[in-house]
């Protein structure tokens, strides 16, 4: 028996699918935790996670068995010991496992036992249960491993507490979402109430394709004191030293980072979705259409912080309508972030469409339809530019946009992805100021002003017309987003958004087109989950339903 332990804290970035990329950081994470008895990893570590159905492939699983058997064998050199994560086969079954790999064997397995199958995930299709878990014996301390889940309610940690366990150890997948942090740490304090032991959360860090894992691994003592807490959005390696006393367990530790604040945090969030999805699939840089509005702006300033100016390419696309202001405010932010931007007119593709559609328009006025031509001519131009420089189209539509259909399929929904997927128009203004007074840790862009003031006071428009502005169109931001986050985020009925102060037929409204544009958003680039509910996975409406019936109805 040992009174004394150190338990290393890898919060790494593995990406889905590259075992030997993901089995290298592994390795290096034990080498700069030399000294320690234990390093832990996130859940599925090896694989990456989410690995959604590669883990329905055998091949792929052989693979995955082969990389667990390597880090193992490394192991007998006497080093620290590993806990990692990948999908493991017992009895033909598969399950999501943690594995301690210590004198050169895999010396336990344990499987997850609460599989979530809610919102982006749904590890029930290709996973089975592990049962009740008992502790891990590792070097005569007795740890009781929760996967991830298994934290979210108090069965798993009741079992191993009856089952002596001595130090609770959660490996996570868990991806960020506004305010989740605080939710996280209140069940990690329950579970440490209930029980009476310390606990490790291991979180990891990362962007995969819309999820981002936000890290900030934290440490609880069995008094429910903070012993560390690591840097969000940030990979780590940190130590932790543990003591057995009178009273159990207890451990130490230097590392204590603070969290970022609301709007930080979702800022990070966006620049390392970006930043990873970018990277990890190989694309030398965005391209975007910078309109002179806000959310071109606030993309071009994200893409900036997560890439580099030297990887950011604007381009202003004018039209007989976009005014000198939009011009300028362009040019100026694209001068403020140091990225490259050039100017291409559309008048020549809204004359030669004209032009080619004239015989079939006879007799019809314009209306949205010339709107929208020009929408798709920027979108023709950005996907030009991208077929023949590699650069990936980084798309500017925002949440509320996206919710009610204010935007051209074909136009600027085109994309590759989009930052402000699931970021409110309201939002979009707070992560502006936010912006221009701080540069967040690891940016690449500049400190500073970065988005022209008039760029966030004026009013929004889509300039596709004379004198358009958003207004003319939609309700005003404030009232349309409540009324959104009521209907996507909350699911509340017609009667309680009313019940809240808004117009019973502007909220009507509102849902007809919400629930018009499913159509729309099934066609839409990938971006950043920032949000409880994110249209996708989180949100699964079919296109075709009898919703609306029923809207008219009530």
């Amino acid at each position: 028996m040992t009174d004394q332990l150190t338990i290393a804290l890898a919060q790494i970035n593995p990406t889905v699918g590259a075992l030997d990329h993901n089995a290298a950081l592994i390795r290096a994470a034990r080498a700069e935790a030399a000294g320690a008895d234990l390093v832990v990893y996130p859940e599925l570590s090896v694989c990456g996670y989410p690995p959604e159905d590669l883990v329905l492939k055998p091949f792929f699983l052989d693979k995955v068995e082969d990389t667990v058997r390597a880090l193992a064998a490394d192991t007998a050199d006497g080093g620290p010991a590993l806990l990692v994560g990948a999908p493991w086969r017992v009895d033909g079954k598969r399950y999501n496992a943690a594995l301690l790999l210590d004198g050169g064997t895999i010396a336990a397995v344990r499987l997850k036992h609460d599989l979530p199958n809610y919102g982006p995930f749904d590890e029930k299709r290709v996973f089975v249960p592990g049962p009740l878990p008992g502790p891990v014996n590792f070097r005569g301390v007795r740890l009781g491993v929760l996967v991830c889940e298994d934290m979210w309610t108090p069965d798993v940690a009741e079992t191993l507490a009856e089952t002596g366990a001595e130090i609770l150890v959660v490996p996570n997948g868990s991806p960020f979402e506004i305010d989740k942090a605080d939710h996280r740490l209140e069940l990690a304090v329950a579970r440490v109430v209930e029980t009476g032991l310390p606990l490790i959360y291991l979180n990891q860090v990362g962007g995969q394709d819309e999820l981002v894992f936000d890290g900030a691994s934290f440490v609880l003592n069995s008094d429910r004191s903070l012993v560390a807490q690591l840097p969000a959005f940030t990979p780590r390696v940190a130590m932790t030293t543990w003591t057995r006393g009178a009273a159990g367990w207890s451990g130490t530790s230097t590392e204590r980072v603070a969290p970022p604040d609301a709007l930080g945090a979702m800022y990070g969030a966006m620049v390392l979705g970006l930043r990873d999805y970018v990277a990890k699939n190989r694309f030398p840089g965005v391209i975007l259409g910078m309109s002179g509005g806000i959310d071109s702006a606030i993309s071009a300033a994200v893409a900036v912080d997560a890439l580099g100016a030297d990887k950011v390419h604007c381009v202003m696309m004018p039209s007989p309508y976009t005014s000198q202001d939009s011009l300028d405010d362009a040019a100026e932010c694209a001068g403020l972030l140091g990225c490259r931007i050039d100017t291409i007119s559309i008048q020549p593709a809204m004359d030669a469409f004209a032009a080619m559609l004239a015989p079939s328009f006879a007799g019809t006025r314009p209306d949205i339809t010339e709107e929208n031509l020009q929408s798709r001519s920027r979108g023709l131009i950005l996907m030009a530019l991208s077929n023949k420089f590699g650069h990936m189209v980084l798309s500017t539509g925002n949440k509320s946009e996206m919710s009610v259909g204010y935007a051209t399929l074909y136009g600027d929904m085109c994309g590759g992805y989009n930052v402000l997927k699931d970021v409110y128009k309201t939002t979009v203004y707070k992560l502006s100021h936010w912006r221009n007074r701080n540069r967040p840790e690891g940016a690449l862009g500049p400190a500073g002003r970065v988005i022209p003031e008039r760029i966030i006071t004026k009013a929004p428009t889509a300039e596709l017309k004379p004198d358009q502005k958003d207004q003319d169109t939609l309700p005003e931001y404030p009232v349309l987003d409540d009324i959104l986050e009521c209907l996507v985020e909350r699911d509340l009925s017609l009667h309680d958004i009313v019940a809240r102060g808004h117009d019973a037929q502007t909220v009507n409204r509102v849902w007809r087109m919400l629930d018009r544009a499913e159509y729309k958003r099934r066609q839409a680039p990938p971006g950043v989950k920032t949000t409880s509910r994110s249209f996708g996975r989180d949100r699964r409406y079919p296109i075709t339903s009898g919703l609306l019936s029923l809207i008219r109805g009530s």
